[in-house]
């Protein structure tokens, strides 16, 4: 008599000491990486890095990343850099299941378009328009305001299509919706409002009702300074 094959059990992945994250508490490239840790539920500590007294263009930092730039991470040795590189290798690592990361062609397909909407125009958009405001720079930020604007619109219109899912890539989260929830949650501090844009909203709402789900410090500046 055959026995039926047992099916195997995904057992948690989990570091062999806690992951160290390099970080500026009000970045929301930082936040991407500290909230994917969260919903993972990985062990790590945080290293806070100076940017406005340059301590990420130090060579000390700079050995750690040559772009000078946070976030990075550091694995028991295994260095990564760049927010949406360590989503890849914190889901791709960690999370058994394949969950934050599918496999499938189409699903992997399309998180990878808004990890380049992320790195696209959320970064010149709604993030470049926060960063003027908040770090005082002497830069006009009316086309950072108009191209978050625009991106605003265009995901709009995509989430409130039929075919839309709860989330971004999908019905099911993914790091997707990690790369592009904190600069989009935090627009108003850039002067950018959300409240022409119900369905991005409600989106920015599922994403903050996950299991772990961590907020990004919220600033007074922008549309929040009142």
């Amino acid at each position: 008599m055959t026995r039926p094959v047992e099916a195997q059990v995904q057992r948690p992945v989990y570091p062999a000491r806690p992951i160290r994250l390099y970080r500026h508490a009000l970045s929301g490239h930082c936040h991407r990486v500290e909230l994917m840790l969260h919903l993972l539920d990985l062990p790590y500590e945080t290293i806070d890095i100076d940017l406005v007294a340059g301590e990420h263009k130090q060579p000390a930092y700079l050995a750690i990343n040559l772009f000078g730039q946070v976030p990075a991470i550091d694995d028991d040795g295994v260095v990564i850099a760049d927010s949406n590189a360590i989503l890849t290798y914190l889901a791709t690592r960690y999370d058994a299941s394949g969950a934050w990361l599918p496999r499938d062609a189409l699903t992997a397909a399309k998180v990878q378009r808004w990890l380049s909407v992320a790195a696209g125009d959320v970064a010149f958009g709604p993030a470049a328009a926060r960063i003027v405001v908040l770090f005082n720079r002497a830069v006009d930020p009316t086309a950072m305001i108009e191209r978050a604007k625009t991106l605003l619109s265009t995901m709009e219109t995509y989430l409130s299509t039929p075919q839309a899912g709860a989330f971004l890539a999908g019905d099911a989260p993914t790091i997707a919706d990690v790369a592009c929830y904190a600069y989009l949650a935090h627009a108003p501090e850039g002067n950018v409002s959300l409240a022409p844009y119900p369905a991005v909203r409600a989106w920015l709402g599922r994403v903050a009702a996950l299991p772990r789900f961590i907020p990004m410090a919220s600033s007074a500046c922008g549309l929040n300074a009142a």
